[in-house]
């Protein structure tokens, strides 16, 4: 099944303000049945699908999870220790593509002396839905595997199915809010009021990251590689930044034995830490391709990091449709 990345307007919402309280308010609303299956309950976490409206060709649902007080569960990368959410759609009825949208995560002490990325208390990640045929009727079906964790981890396993047929759903409001938490596309050096400035190499294995900021709010930056199996460190704020920015640092460790990280895909995610969130994220590679996303504050940008002639790092400008494909670039290219 083809995963791809929406573009944020193709599904026609506004951003708007967003609180946690407001989307804790609206997951207790007992939703009607058809909008929503029913909750697969853990030792400590429930999890559930629902359903948008049904409108138009692409249709928006969600993956909810409930976690109890003081458990977590991870982001797509999960810092220095966890393990990531897995999904598998691939028994779903007239379902051509499905896209996991990831709201910016929260940054916490993993008890060992590293740092996860994450979310407490309950998270709803959107899905894009795309049907084979919108004539038809959609059931999605989920097997769903992620990891709820106090001081250890449990496993959880869930397999879900939920019809899409509500022409106005009682969801709605619990998908927009979730989708505003997701980081939007941008680019490099964009005037938002939280942005990347620059993105540079120090020496062959340190990468730095310039960000801006508007205030002394508490930013804080992730960056993945262009596969799973990439273990990149928890980026550093330095100590001594040059003035009017935030300056962060990190090693390309954590590459895939055998791999070479010229000409790699790296994404970077910023997030400043105080209401409302805040987050921007950055693609890099060797090679120098790039692009981005904003959401409230919050963004992603993609590049290719690559050695320049002054060893800094050659951006291209983001696909105009804001798209990304599940397929990894050419890194030969």
């Amino acid at each position: 099944m083809t995963v791809v990345v929406p573009v944020r307007a193709a599904l026609g919402f506004a951003l708007t303000a967003f609180t946690v309280s407001a989307l804790a308010s609206s997951l207790s609303i007992e939703a009607r049945a058809e909008d929503a299956s029913p909750w697969q309950r853990g030792t400590h976490s429930a999890v559930r699908l629902i359903a948008g409206s049904r409108s138009g060709s692409v249709l928006l649902g969600g993956i909810a999870i409930q976690l109890d007080p003081g458990w977590k569960t991870y982001w797509r990368t999960s810092g220095d220790s966890g393990v990531p959410p897995r999904f598998d759609f691939s028994k779903s009825d007239n379902v051509e593509a499905v896209t996991v949208l990831w709201p910016a995560p929260m940054k916490f002490d993993d008890g060992a002396g590293g740092t996860s990325l994450g979310y407490h208390h309950q998270v709803v990640l959107p899905l894009r839905i795309v049907p084979k045929n919108t004539d038809r009727p959609v059931m999605l079906r989920a097997d769903i595997s992620y990891a709820a964790c106090e001081k250890l981890c449990i496993p959880v396993e869930a397999s879900t199915e939920l019809s899409f047929a509500s022409v106005a759903s009682t969801e709605d409001n619990v998908l927009f809010a979730a989708l505003d938490t997701v980081p939007k596309p941008a680019s490099v050096g964009d005037p938002n009021p939280l942005t990347i400035r620059n993105v540079k190499r120090d020496g062959k294995s340190t990468v730095l990251v310039d960000v801006l900021s508007p205030d002394a709010r508490t930013v804080n930056l992730f960056v993945e590689g262009p596969t799973p199996d990439w273990a990149l460190p928890v980026p550093k704020l330095l100590e001594h930044s040059p003035p009017g920015v935030k300056r962060f640092a990190f090693e390309l460790d954590g590459v895939p034995p055998g791999t070479n990280p010229e000409g790699a895909a790296l994404k970077m995610t910023l997030v400043a830490a105080t209401a409302p969130t805040n987050s921007i994220s950055i693609w890099s590679d060797p090679k120098g391709h790039s692009g981005t996303r904003v959401f409230a504050w919050a963004s992603d940008v993609q590049l290719h990091i690559g050695e320049s002639r002054d060893s800094g790092l050659v951006l291209r400008t983001p696909r105009n449709d804001g798209t990304e494909l599940a397929t990894q670039p050419n890194l030969n290219e």
